[in-house]
């Protein structure tokens, strides 16, 4: 981990560190419930990651050595580290909590926390809200555009909500089409893409809430068995280089002229 931030630090990449998974990939929260039961605790399921004393401990515990982490290569402690953009507090979280954003911001004051939406987001120390989207798991039965209609009302009602309600940035932290999908084709990924890319362009041009969008996943060649339907290979997928690569320029612009 510490080379992955140095590397981005050299060469200007912004980081949103997640600080443990709600799924089980890669050990996620129920990591923390199996060392509460080897320990002794009565544990009954894996959602008594957000009450369990114990089992929040951990997470506390976790969150500190992680944040107070000096840096191997650089010297730089991940808190006052550039290169980190942000703490997400957990990916895709089912329940209410919002200890561990308290934690963060006694740490690192001023740095930028971020979870799931309204409720969780209304917590003072969470600063700004994020989405997924993902229209080919959630509306699997809709037809192209269906799930176009879908994704359009959707994305506007959550950036509507984070200008009048939250009153807080919001980020689209994933979003993606998977090539496993029925009827899939890159020029559906493309137009997909470039939909969500022009609700965060027009968001941002006008002074809105939205300002970023981050597809899932980027990969390269050579990591077959990571992928999963949503890869975008650089190389095998020029016209989604070119949508990516045109959003990345119109933002770009966008922001220097702020």
């Amino acid at each position: 981990m510490d080379f992955v931030v140095s590397e981005a630090g050299k060469y200007g990449v912004r980081l949103i560190m997640t600080l443990v998974n709600n799924w089980s990939d890669y050990g996620g929260k129920g990591q923390y419930i199996q060392w509460a039961r080897n320990s002794g605790q009565y544990i009954s399921n894996d959602d008594d990651f957000f009450t369990h004393p114990v089992v929040k401990q951990y997470f506390k515990d976790h969150i500190k050595a992680v944040l107070t982490r000096n840096n191997t290569i650089t010297g730089v402690a991940y808190k006052d580290d550039p290169a980190i953009f942000a703490w997400e507090l957990m990916n895709e979280p089912r329940s209410e909590y919002d200890y561990s954003g308290k934690i963060i911001q006694e740490i690192n004051p001023g740095y930028e926390v971020g979870t799931d939406f309204i409720f969780n987001n209304q917590v003072p120390e969470i600063d700004f809200a994020t989405i997924h989207l993902y229209p080919d798991q959630w509306v699997p039965s809709a037809d192209e555009a269906g799930q176009s209609a879908f994704v359009e009302k959707w994305v506007q009602a959550h950036i509507e909500d984070a200008d009048k309600v939250l009153q807080k940035p919001i980020l689209l932290s994933e979003f993606g089409k998977s090539s496993r999908s029925s009827g899939y084709s890159v020029d559906k990924r493309d137009n997909y893409y470039q939909t969500l890319y022009d609700f965060i362009y027009n968001s941002a041009k006008s002074g809105g809430s939205c300002a970023g969008g981050l597809f899932w996943q980027l990969m390269c060649q050579g990591m077959d068995g990571f992928r999963d339907g949503y890869e975008v290979i650089f190389e095998e997928g020029q016209s989604t280089v070119g949508v990516i690569e045109q959003q990345s320029h119109k933002m770009t612009s966008l922001s220097s002229n702020m």
